[in-house]
């Protein structure tokens, strides 16, 4: 039997497991005024920008109101503008930096709908490439993110500032 080595994917695990004991890292983050060290790549007046930590893909943003609501339903309409011109600026960025083929966007509304986080509503932005799921994945439940967080975040972070 191989063994791949993942330590800091206990972080995760560990995280998970209290995950309904946790502050909420939608609110918690954008107070702490450390954006690098949060990655959050953009501030709007009522809505953010910041990089999942546990990607699923090279770049994968969240997009989320300051505001803590759980629905769509809960957002003023200036709220609801402001996330879809926030994920439009996510998108660019990403497409500047990267040159993703597609994007997979969505929000995931309850934990039996893949919800991480209930109750603060969040927008997935994933770059994807052709060819982006391998045999990696499926034999053996690993996923390979070829760049850093932190060189990542800076990219990100440079070309958002251009806007």
């Amino acid at each position: 039997m191989k063994v791949l080595w993942a330590p800091w994917r206990m972080q995760y695990i560990e995280e998970a497991a209290g995950a309904e004991e946790q502050e909420c890292i939608f609110c918690t983050k954008p107070k702490e005024n450390r954006d690098e060290e949060n990655y959050i790549v953009y501030r709007g007046e009522t809505c953010f920008i910041i990089m999942n930590i546990y990607p699923y893909n090279n770049g994968h943003l969240m997009i989320a109101p300051y505001r803590h609501v759980a629905t769509p339903l809960e957002l003023t309409e200036k709220e609801m503008l402001e996330l879809m011109k926030t994920v439009n600026i996510g998108i660019k960025a990403l497409e500047k930096a990267f040159n993703p083929h597609g994007f997979n966007i969505g929000i995931n509304l309850g934990r039996a709908a893949g919800a991480g986080i209930v109750d603060h509503i969040h927008i997935h932005v994933v770059p994807r490439w052709q060819g982006d799921t391998n045999f990696m994945p499926i034999l053996a439940e690993t996923k390979i993110i070829p760049q850093h967080l932190r060189e990542t975040y800076r990219k990100l972070r440079q070309i958002i500032e251009t806007f």
